[in-house]
């Protein structure tokens, strides 16, 4: 079945979600109507989404069929002192995810980022391989540009089912955008939610957001406080409705209940003209990395 018709287009981000926060967190947006939980090796948490899986389960509010369940694995950055994992490590590390997951398969697989530049095509054919051994419905990638895809593109390598960015008004990527959808491969973005003045507030959540536009989201001019009074909705839910219009799956996060509720529910649609007026908002790169886009690892 093609990812475009499966995959829930609204899921539930765990990124610097603890194991506890993980497990409470997967099991109340199952209880909501979430059925597309992501997370990654290097949150460390799997276990915490694990268990929310299996107590929702066991409960008789879901089944494992229809859920959706992505995790990553980080491919190494020897900038940062990582080796850059070789096939043999991707299977091993699937492996470790899987079983901390308590799962016999997983939905998605992703590439974490393309720093792996001596190991890339190796590790995507790993993930080829898990998906032919069914292990995986899907094999995707995230943070990869449109050189990193035309690397596996000139082997004749299949292209991945998905690449999931950075997407917000502030970082469009309309050249990635186009070339993504020119090859198929369904956009997940992330970080929808970086233009509101709460995103990333806690101590020890970084990012590359500056004091202007800090200043600016704040304003009482912004153009998504604007809009969230002319709809009569929250600014996050602007955000998330501007990329659901234009197809892309969302992963907003949050370890508050209520704010799960209002980000699962959008029965309102963002007209032409103001989807025209939020496309100014461009700003270029991400901001999400503290330690620089990852779109622009070479």
């Amino acid at each position: 079945m093609s990812i475009h018709s499966n995959i829930p287009q609204i899921g539930l981000g765990t990124y610097m979600m603890s194991p506890e926060e993980a497990e409470e967190m997967t099991y109340e947006a199952i209880k909501v109507g979430y059925r597309h939980i992501d997370t990654a090796e290097v949150y460390r948490n799997e276990k915490g989404v694990a268990n929310g899986i299996k107590k929702a389960i066991n409960e008789g509010l879901t089944t494992r069929s229809d859920l959706f369940i992505t995790t990553k694995v980080f491919p190494g950055n020897e900038m940062w002192g990582q080796e850059q994992k070789k096939y043999d490590d991707v299977i091993e590390a699937f492996q470790k995810s899987l079983a901390r997951l308590e799962l016999d398969y997983i939905d998605l697989y992703l590439i974490h980022s393309a720093h792996a530049n001596n190991t890339r095509i190796e590790q995507w054919k790993a993930l080829l391989d898990l998906k032919s051994d069914k292990k995986i419905h899907y094999a995707g990638v995230a943070n990869w540009n449109i050189k990193h895809i035309q690397e596996l593109i000139d082997l004749d390598l299949p292209t991945p089912d998905t690449n999931q960015i950075e997407l917000h008004p502030w970082a469009q990527q309309p050249e990635l955008v186009q070339f993504l959808n020119s090859k198929d491969i369904h956009i997940i973005a992330y970080s929808s939610l970086v233009p509101l003045s709460t995103w990333r507030k806690k101590e020890g959540e970084n990012s590359l957001k500056t004091r202007e536009l800090e200043d600016e989201v704040k304003s009482a001019n912004s153009i998504f406080k604007q809009l969230a009074t002319k709809y009569s909705v929250t600014e996050s839910q602007i955000l998330l409705q501007w990329a659901l219009q234009q197809n892309y799956a969302v992963l907003p996060k949050t370890i508050k209940i209520p704010r799960l509720r209002e980000n699962f529910d959008f029965s309102f649609s963002i007209q032409d003209s103001d989807m025209d007026m939020i496309k100014l908002e461009n700003k270029g790169g991400g901001i999400t990395w503290e330690w620089g886009d990852p779109l622009l690892v070479d």
